[in-house]
């Protein structure tokens, strides 16, 4: 099986933490040359003395806040010059704020659909043509498993999740003819920080313990317990290697077993 992803260059956005960390550090142990992409600088320069360093590889970071757009442009436009060539391409952001859909602003759903998607279009405008002369590409989009099943109190989560979902799947058709597959990674119950804070707020609007919420939780997922960060890099990084040319527009949840859907 080749999994080795030498001499590829890969851009994995919200990367100082959680799943987007976890992602980067599984390409850089596959051989990829990573640049993180996120909005601290303080702690992109902390995670890049963190990645390993093995023979030829090259890593590097650029500073960019999704909910700010133009920040993306800048972004981009500074990596090109010093990457011209961009393999794999991670869009991940964090999660838009909980609870009840009724009760979101219009606001809120405009903020998460600019966060979500329009950087997410930002970023493969920016990087496909590239790809495309390389006769590689691997756009892995980090978003959730409402896609196939809403979550209770994530209302605009949910929605906003699901319209990358529909345009992730329309990539997929228009670029697996030049050798860039476009899947979506569903994580489910992760331990990271996206997780404490739901199971807060679900502990604040049940006057539960966190414990308690977090028992309840782990009672839906099959494997009997919450997921480890690195599970779902390995499951992103995967995706990214040559192993996976054929996998091209799917929703790949990792999540244990919880989602009760196919």
């Amino acid at each position: 099986m080749n999994l080795n992803l030498t001499g590829k260059n890969a851009l994995v956005c919200g990367s100082t933490q959680g799943l987007g960390w976890a992602t980067a550090v599984e390409l850089a142990l596959l051989g990829a040359n990573v640049t993180l992409l996120a909005r601290d600088e303080a702690k992109l320069q902390a995670r890049l003395a963190d990645l390993d360093v093995r023979l030829g590889q090259q890593h590097g970071y650029e500073v960019a806040d999704f909910s700010k757009p133009d920040t993306v442009r800048a972004a981009l436009e500074r990596h090109q010059q010093r990457v011209p060539l961009t393999h794999l391409l991670i869009n991940n952001t964090g999660g838009p704020a909980g609870g009840p859909i009724l009760d979101a602003k219009p606001e809120a759903f405009i903020a998460a659909f600019e966060a979500h998607l329009i950087c997410n279009q930002l970023l493969v405008q920016a990087l496909v043509p590239g790809m495309k002369t390389a006769g590689y590409g691997r756009i892995i989009n980090v978003i959730s498993t409402s896609v196939k099943q809403p979550l209770p109190g994530l209302g605009v989560s949910n929605t906003i999740r699901g319209a990358v979902a529909q345009w992730a799947k329309t990539l997929a058709g228009e670029l697996g003819p030049f050798g860039i597959t476009v899947n979506n990674v569903l994580p489910g119950y992760t331990r990271t920080a996206r997780l404490d804070a739901v199971a807060q707020m679900r502990a604040q609007a049940s006057g539960k313990s966190q414990e308690d919420i977090e028992k309840a939780m782990m009672a839906d997922i099959p494997v009997g317990r919450f997921g480890e960060a690195a599970e779902f890099g390995a499951a992103a990084a995967f995706l990214c290697t040559p192993a996976a040319a054929y996998i091209n527009g799917i929703n790949l949840p990792v999540d244990g077993g919880r989602t009760s859907s196919l």
